[in-house]
């Protein structure tokens, strides 16, 4: 497995996409089989039927993407004191046991059942209503969804025994929580929310620069605004493709970004396109200049300088491209499912939404400076819907787009 990104480094979007149709015998294959890569929705409805992942309440339809599955916030909440990772013991054992809550740790226990306002600043762990019971050669990864890092909802999954967030490892048989920390907005959750997606994998699935350079060499996988592929002798390959933020502001009517207001209103996650965007984000006009100044500490909507294409037999993810260029955070949420920008072949590449914030003190970006890479990794077998294609896809066609939440002109 690759290294996670770094704390508090440059972290820009991905995320959305399934169906019934694998044969059983996808999901059995050995350890020692070459075939690795990431679970499709095929294979994950395999893993459903074959008890590797369950739930308290059955799972869903809608939780089926072409190469996650979206994972649901259960009946309760628990404000802590300070996020934590349970460093070999179970979670459950971190809050408390035999029914008192550590008061070292927890604050509060609140039920979501009827719906909760998260406060800004504040932590929340939330035990999933899926759970886990994996063989040894399947290991996972989890990623906010899309409209949760626009939202700037900061979200990591837990594990039992673990030290790292996100990541959950080969064999793991247990609960999976999520800590949740609104940052820009108080944000109004219940039962059943999905905040984040969950990639389950097996072998190697990720590609080279060489291997990722030949696919390129076959298929374009980023395209400019002319709808013209971008040469692969422009390309950065670093450990995955390079990608660069857009200040011209030419394919939005001279508006680069959006920053979110100080002191903003809630927003309730089961409203769509209920809420005006001004009384939530400033609209950025594009400067005179080729380059803006990020303030510190502040929540930014900006736009990748590129369109980028994945294919139906690839998932992607956006990732750090280098923590030494920058102390700036570009993303939250970083999975793109199989189809993004590309769906059924027809789709040029779509353009990339950057959840952005400076750290520490004021950063100045230019027009089209690398800000990003996304690695690409192998698919176990293809999906059997794509993103785009026959799924309701709120980003497909995005350009500088805010969540779901905001009314759109």
């Amino acid at each position: 497995m690759r290294p996670r990104t770094p704390p508090g480094a440059l972290r820009a979007l991905g995320g959305v996409g399934g169906h019934f149709g694998a044969p059983h015998t996808v999901m059995t294959r050995r350890a020692g089989d070459d075939h690795g890569g990431v679970l499709s929705d095929r294979d994950l409805r395999a893993a459903v039927r074959d008890g590797w992942i369950s739930a308290g309440e059955p799972i869903a339809e809608r939780q089926f993407q072409p190469a996650s599955l979206d994972l649901r916030l259960g009946p309760v909440a628990y404000q802590l004191r300070a996020s934590f990772l349970p460093f070999g013991e179970s979670v459950q054992a971190r809050l408390g046991q035999d029914g008192v809550l550590d008061a070292d740790l927890v604050i509060d226990r609140l039920p979501l059942d009827g719906g909760v306002t998260f406060q800004r600043g504040s932590v929340y762990l939330v035990p999933l209503l899926e759970s886990l019971r994996l063989p040894d050669d399947v290991r996972g990864r989890s990623n906010p969804k899309s409209t949760t890092g626009r939202l700037d909802i900061f979200t990591r999954v837990i594990s039992d025994g673990t030290g790292r967030f996100d990541e959950i490892r080969g064999g793991y048989r247990g609960p999976l929580y999520l800590e949740v920390c609104p940052q820009s907005f108080p944000v109004r959750v219940q039962t059943g929310v999905s905040l984040n997606q969950l990639r389950l994998m097996r072998g190697a699935t990720s590609m080279s620069d060489d291997g990722l350079a030949r696919l390129y060499a076959g298929t374009a996988l980023l395209y400019g605004d002319d709808d013209r592929p971008i040469p692969v002798e422009r390309v950065v390959f670093n450990d995955g493709l390079g990608m660069g933020v857009d200040l011209s502001g030419r394919m939005t009517g001279g508006i680069i970004g959006y920053r979110a207001h100080p002191n903003p209103p809630a927003v309730d996650l089961a409203r769509i396109a209920a809420y005006e965007p001004e009384e939530f984000w400033e609209p950025i006009k594009r400067p005179s200049r080729d380059a803006y100044i990020l303030e510190a500490n502040r929540f930014y909507i900006l736009v990748s300088k590129e369109r980028i294409r994945v294919p139906p037999d690839y998932a992607a993810e956006m990732v750090v491209y280098d923590a030494g260029a920058g102390e700036i955070r570009t993303h939250y949420a970083g999975f793109f499912d199989p189809g993004f920008g590309y769906g059924d072949g027809g789709v040029l590449g779509t353009k990339v939404v950057m959840e952005v914030r400076a750290r520490e003190v004021p950063f100045m970006l230019y027009d089209g400076q690398t800000s990003f890479k996304v690695w690409f990794e192998r698919l176990q077998s293809r999906p059997a819907r794509l993103y785009g294609v026959g799924l309701e896809s709120s980003y497909q066609h995005q350009t500088l787009t805010l969540s779901k939440q905001f009314k759109r002109a």
